[in-house]
């Protein structure tokens, strides 16, 4: 998406050459390949695993941390590959957004009219804010070298990733649009003046 954002922002009489339907699959598949090759070894590693002990996992979600916390085999491997594969998604991807939006940043201050800046700027907005939750969330998530710390810490970031973030989605997207803005600001100033009396 901050692809998209960078072409309609900075080459936007393109726009409709560059993001035909045919770079648009070439991008998803390639979303898809990244995904299944990040995530082939350590599947792999984490099959090789025993457990013995207990077999109740102490999380929300299938996480390979949780099942990892009650294996009773030599975990050191796995939790080394899946925290290199970690680390390299998030830097990857992460650079890959940071170097869009510096990009977008560059074109929208050389936009002669502070109208243009402000519409440009809350075009990318939103998508900024989404971005910055779930990157904060995958970060504390994933890129931790030991999956025995702080399970419930854990737990609490995959609330925070699989439901709040989606919840805000909607919200934060939708304050583009003015007469969102402005219901808000009502809603808001309503609260303010009954709050007061």
């Amino acid at each position: 998406m901050s692809y998209d954002h960078y072409v309609a922002i900075c080459k936007p009489l393109h726009y409709t050459a560059i993001m035909n339907s045919k770079i648009c699959i070439q991008l998803v598949l390639s979303c898809w390949l990244a995904g299944f090759f990040t995530i082939f070894v350590p599947l792999l590693l984490v099959l090789k695993l025993d457990f013995c002990a207990s077999n109740i996992v102490d999380h929300f979600l299938c996480d390979p941390t949780a099942l990892l916390q009650i294996s009773c085999s030599d975990i050191h491997p796995t939790e080394t590959m899946g925290f290199i594969s970690a680390v390299v998604t998030l830097v990857v991807t992460l650079a890959v957004v940071i170097i869009s939006y510096t990009y977008i940043v560059l074109t929208i201050l050389k936009l002669p009219s502070s109208n243009q800046r402000k519409k440009a700027f809350s075009t990318c907005s939103s998508h900024m804010i989404v971005i910055s939750l779930s990157y904060g969330s995958w970060i504390f998530m994933y890129a931790k070298p030991s999956v025995k710390q702080r399970v419930s810490f854990s737990k609490g970031i995959a609330v925070l990733s699989t439901s709040v973030a989606p919840l805000l989605n909607p919200f934060i997207y939708s304050l583009r649009n003015q007469q969102v803005k402005n219901a808000f600001v009502n809603m808001i100033h309503k609260i303010v003046s009954f709050s007061n009396k």
